[in-house]
C-alpha cells in the first residue's frame, strides 16, 4: 500500500489504496498535520478503504519525506500538492480532499485557487486562521527575543547562559521546539500568513469538523471557517480535542459518509 513518487524535487512517500483504481471507486485524499504523518489517518484509512480508493502523503518535512530544501510558505506547501496530483494523475479527476490542521492549512489555500478535479473538501480541526494574541502572549515573545539577544551580548553571555538557555529551550509549542532550524522557519512562515481572505474563494461543498475542546485550533476559528465559506456546514465533536477524528472516530466517519454520498 505504501508507495514513493518524485515531486517538487523530493522523493515523497505515500498511501495509495488502489493505485490502478481498478474498482473505479470515489478518490479520497489525506493531508496530515504539523509534526505528524500519514500514518495518523490509519484506523480512518483501514475502515473506508474498501469504498473509497484512499491516498496519503507524508508531506514534505514529515514522516518519510524528507525537508524541503529552503523554508516553505503555505503557497510551497499548495504548489506541491498541485505537482504531487500532477505525477499521480489526478489533475483533472473528480476527487474529494481532507486535511487535518497543517492539511487543512494547505487545503484552504489550494482550494481557494478553484483547481479541476476537487468535488468536496473536508476540514478537520484546520489551521489557517491567524489568532488574536493575548498581552501575555506577547510579553512571553518579547522576553524570548530579549534573552537570545542578550546571550549573544559579549561579556553577558557567559554568565547569562545557563540561565537562559533552559528558559529559551522551553519557550514555544512543542512542534517548535522538536523542529529542525529549517523546519522552524518553515513553521513561522505558515503561522504569519492569516488565510481569512481565501475563505470565500472556495465554492465546492465543504464540511468541518471540530473538536469542542480544541485548544490548537479553538472552535472558534472553525465556527468564523463556516460563516466565511459559502458552501460549508459545521459538525462538533465532544469530548474531544485537536485530533477530533480520533477521539471520536465512529461519529467522524459515519457524518463523512453521510458527506461523502450525498
Amino acid at each position: 500500500m505504501e508507495h514513493t513518487l518524485f515531486a517538487s524535487g523530493m522523493t515523497i512517500h505515500y498511501f495509495d489504496t488502489d493505485p490502478a483504481n481498478e474498482q473505479e471507486r470515489q478518490i479520497l485524499i489525506f493531508l496530515h498535520g504539523w509534526g505528524a504523518c500519514k500514518e495518523t489517518f490509519s484506523p480512518v484509512i483501514a475502515s473506508l478503504k474498501e469504498k473509497y480508493r484512499i491516498i496519503a502523503p507524508d508531506l514534505p518535512g514529515f514522516g518519510k519525506t524528507g525537508e524541503p530544501s529552503r523554508p516553505w510558505t503555505v503557497a510551497d506547501y499548495a504548489d506541491f500538492f498541485q505537482e504531487f496530483l500532477k505525477v499521480l494523475g489526478l489533475e483533472n479527476q473528480a476527487f474529494s480532499a481532507c486535511g487535518h490542521s497543517h492539511g487543512g492549512r494547505l487545503l484552504i489555500k489550494w482550494a481557494a485557487r478553484r483547481p479541476k478535479g476537487l468535488k468536496r473538501l473536508i476540514l478537520i480541526d484546520s489551521a489557517g486562521i491567524k489568532p488574536k494574541r493575548s498581552l501575555g502572549w506577547y510579553i512571553k515573545v518579547y522576553r524570548y527575543k530579549i534573552g537570545k539577544r542578550l546571550i549573544l551580548l559579549p561579556g553577558l553571555n557567559k554568565l547569562l547562559a545557563p540561565l537562559l538557555a533552559d528558559k529559551i529551550a522551553k519557550a514555544g509549542s512543542t512542534d517548535y521546539q522538536q523542529a529542525s532550524p529549517l523546519m522552524k522557519r518553515t513553521m513561522v512562515l505558515q503561522l504569519d500568513e492569516d488565510l481569512k481572505p481565501c475563505l470565500p474563494r472556495i465554492k465546492v461543498p465543504t464540511l468541518l469538523f471540530w473538536g469542542e475542546g480544541d485548544r490548537d485550533t479553538p472552535l472558534e476559528q472553525g465556527q468564523l471557517m463556516e460563516k466565511e465559506i459559502p458552501n460549508a456546514g459545521l459538525v462538533v465533536l465532544s469530548p474531544a480535542g485537536h485530533y477530533s477524528y480520533l477521539d471520536q472516530l465512529p461519529q467522524f466517519l459515519g457524518a463523512l459518509a453521510y458527506f461523502m454520498e450525498h
